[in-house]
């Protein structure tokens, strides 16, 4: 009989590494401390009405490969396709993805959660279509089960500053929720002055905070009230996504005077912008290490490069790629801002550009405190780096330069529930890594010390880290 694609030691092509899999690293609890999921839908428990909504329906990387290969866009996302019509364009796109994370992750999720094993085709997409919706109309796969089923113990959602958050205090107060679900801090809108919309938001701004709003004074006010409203409800991580990281020294009478020309609609130099940009930041850095939150960068987006698909689509809808630029310089310079008065907070770099790997896993090293293991940290392989290269890449580059064992490990970074098979995926690669050390004679073959590294980089790491407290034990 052939073995199928999926099967238990998938990715793992040492003894070693299978060793460390099976028995240290698959029954890990999951913190997905970075993701995209709707708090909505885990309110309501939701029920997903058939396999495009949970897996196409703002799904970019599959909109991408379904465009390379010609599929119309009104059948991409265009709202009068049906859904069936959609998951058949991408049951037919699915072979071309080979070499493509997609066609791992595709083939992971039918197993674990369908239990099916067929490769996803054209010949095969009628039966899997009918055989995953129906089990998607049980109890089995609605929002609450698969976090139970894939043992996430904590998440932390992505959430504007303007959000009520009332999905979280929901969250908070339903006992059948297994799962501690926080909010995560992103005020991208607020800094990014030289965006169209951004006068706009700062209405919005002040609504959610019931307050005026006619100075930066006032901004900055605002900002703190909503930061204590998600500190009330658990809040322990920022986030910030950001083309490239600001470091124009300047003070807060310069950026008081950038913001008063904004919202009375002048043109702004690139250099008022950067001003602007780093005393925000940096005022929003002391925040956060006041509150002792972990803050989150991920750098290197140029984002919404198409137009014509801008105007049409939005944002968010695959137009994005990696940016080139120099970081060596604004990455230590606003670190050491925020050290030189000890306001540094727990921070995370992702990147999305390889080439600035070994500039991070380096810079970190300058920034390390006396007490709190990694509290600089080079973040997982991200967007473009989620994938077996980027993912062992980015892994060897923090090894050669800084401490492997103290990595906070892998997130999702998805609006998908079905996504915690990366988190798989990525453990697979982990101790299949460490397994080929083993085997050139790199590492010792000592399974107390790698099972205990693997553990610690699947689920101790980021627990302690976040200082969030979830349950240590395994499935």
């Amino acid at each position: 009989m052939t073995k199928p694609f999926i099967h238990d030691d998938f990715m793992l092509q040492n003894e070693v590494g299978k060793k460390l899999y099976h028995e240290y690293a698959k029954d890990m609890p999951v913190f997905d401390f970075h993701c995209h999921l709707s708090p909505k839908e885990i309110s309501e428990n939701h029920q997903f009405s058939n396999i495009s909504e949970i897996w196409l329906h703002g799904d970019h990387y599959k909109w991408r490969a379904m465009r390379a290969v010609g599929v119309p866009e009104e059948i991409v996302t265009g709202l009068e396709a049906t859904d069936e019509e959609k998951f058949a364009a991408w049951a037919k796109t699915v072979p071309y993805t080979i070499g493509n994370p997609l066609y791992h992750w595709t083939h992971l999720e039918l197993k674990s959660y369908f239990g099916i094993e067929d490769l996803l085709n054209e010949d095969t997409s009628k039966q899997i279509w009918t055989e995953a919706n129906k089990q998607l109309q049980g109890t089995e796969l609605t929002t609450h089960s698969i976090l139970k089923r894939s043992n996430v113990k904590g998440i932390c959602t992505t959430d504007d500053p303007i959000d009520d958050l009332r999905y979280h205090k929901q969250i908070a107060e339903n006992p059948a929720i297994d799962t501690k679900v926080l909010p995560t801090f992103r005020p991208d809108k607020a800094i990014e002055i030289q965006q169209p919309g951004f006068n706009d938001y700062i209405t919005k701004l002040a609504a959610a905070a019931e307050t005026k709003i006619a100075t930066y004074d006032d901004v900055l006010t605002a900002l703190e009230k909503r930061m204590n409203a998600f500190d009330e409800v658990g809040c322990v991580v920022s986030d910030h996504g950001i083309q490239t990281l600001p470091f124009a020294p300047a003070t807060k009478e310069e950026a008081a005077k950038i913001f008063a020309k904004k919202l009375n609609q002048e043109e702004l130099s690139h250099e008022e912008v950067e001003k602007y940009r780093t005393y925000t930041m940096t005022f929003l850095g002391k925040q956060y290490s006041q509150r002792q939150w972990v803050m989150q960068l991920h750098l290197g987006a140029i984002r919404n490069n198409n137009q014509r698909m801008f105007e049409k689509l939005g944002p968010d809808t695959g137009f994005d790629s990696m940016y080139d630029y120099d970081m060596a310089g604004s990455l230590n310079g606003f670190f050491n801002e925020l050290d030189q008065t000890d306001d540094l907070p727990k921070t995370i770099i992702y990147n999305l550009n390889p080439i600035h790997n070994e500039v991070i896993a380096t810079a970190i090293g300058n920034f390390q405190s006396s007490g709190v293991k990694g509290k600089i940290q080079f973040g997982s392989g991200w967007w473009f780096n989620d994938q077996k290269t980027g993912m062992v890449k980015q892994m060897t580059d923090l090894a050669n330069h800084g401490l492997l064992s103290l990595f906070v490990g892998m997130l999702t970074d998805s609006r998908s529930f079905l996504s915690y098979t990366r988190h798989e995926y990525f453990r697979r690669i982990l101790c299949n890594l460490i397994g080929e050390w083993v085997e050139l004679g790199e590492v010792p073959e000592d399974y107390s010390l790698l099972g205990n590294m693997v553990q610690d980089i699947c689920f101790h790491n980021a627990n302690e880290f976040f200082g969030v407290g979830l349950q240590h034990q395994e499935a």
